[in-house]
């Protein structure tokens, strides 16, 4: 299951990571970014149902979505996969992306060459970056109205973050190594430093692999022994000697309760236990198929 940096992967170890950083790059781009091409649909578009967290819908300025699988047109059975570095022809990936961006009313839609990492970009100007995919980095952050930023994952935990009132969004993809590096509190930090104020802040966590479908070995535990106070408790004795089942999940809002925003909430979801809606890395993996969608979630402003 290793994967590269640029494979945007799911909940996997990967042994080609540097340490997560806890900084946060300014990112000031100069040009709008083109939108991708479309070729004419011969079919319908199926109107796409990304699952929402009630405490971000009810804000007037924002739109989001945890989306799921459904509503595309990847390996003809209508998958929304939005992972460029997935094996997928170019132009269907271009077109699920489109629909996401439309979906959120968004004159553009940027995600990140993901790595598993603590790193956040914060951009203060619509990116010129090629088919919307930019620098290595699992966070952004923005006040640019339009501007959708979307997180790639596939088991992995993907946290969209507001602040109604000084008009800041963030997103972030918080996998094991991320959330080991505690990329919330980078996103946090990273939002503060655009004007946001950590009591304001309304951030959910979407659809990811959860406690009872994520078995670990006996040296995964100590990962997360500066990620949260008394770390054993998310780890549970799995059926295997020296195992445990993991709660990424529960580390995460752990995580995001300290930070003291303002609400959290963890919308549900399984990745790995629910192949009708979600893609997942560990499923693909077990399964030995060759590759697995991404799953995008994504906010932005008005």
């Amino acid at each position: 299951m290793d994967k590269k940096p640029d494979q945007e992967n799911g909940s996997e170890a990967t042994t080609t990571v540097t340490a997560p950083t806890m900084t946060a790059a300014a990112v000031q781009p100069p040009e709008p970014q083109p939108q991708p091409s479309r070729q004419p649909l011969t079919k319908p578009q199926p109107s796409l149902q990304p699952l929402v967290a009630p405490q971000l819908s009810a804000l007037a300025s924002v739109h989001h979505g945890f989306f799921t699988r459904s509503g595309g047109t990847s390996w003809g059975r209508g998958d929304l996969n939005c992972g460029i570095a997935a094996d997928d022809h170019p132009a269907h990936v271009d077109e699920n992306r489109c629909r996401v961006q439309e979906k959120l009313s968004a004159q553009a839609l940027v995600t990140l060459n993901q790595s598993h990492s603590a790193i956040v970009h914060c951009l203060t100007a619509m990116p010129d970056w090629p088919r919307g995919r930019g620098p290595v980095g699992d966070g952004l952050v923005t006040s640019v109205p339009g501007l959708a930023l979307g997180v790639l994952s596939a088991d992995c935990g993907p946290l969209l973050a507001v602040d109604p009132v000084a008009g800041v969004v963030g997103a972030a993809h918080s996998g094991w190594k991320g959330t080991a590096g505690n990329i919330t509190r980078a996103l946090v930090e990273a939002m503060e430093r655009q004007g946001a104020a950590r009591d304001r802040i309304v951030m959910a966590l979407g659809p990811m692999i959860r406690q009872e479908s994520y078995e670990v070995g006996p040296e995964f535990p100590d990962h997360f022994r500066t990620a949260v106070a008394d770390h054993h408790r998310f780890f549970r004795p799995a059926d295997r000697d020296g195992h445990f089942l993991s709660d990424i999940a529960g580390i995460i809002a752990t995580q995001a309760q300290a930070e003291g925003v303002a609400q959290f909430v963890d919308i549900g979801g399984d990745t790995y236990a629910d192949e009708d809606r979600f893609f997942s890395a560990r499923r693909s993996a077990h399964r030995r198929e060759p590759d697995f969608g991404r799953l995008i979630s994504a906010i932005a402003l008005d």
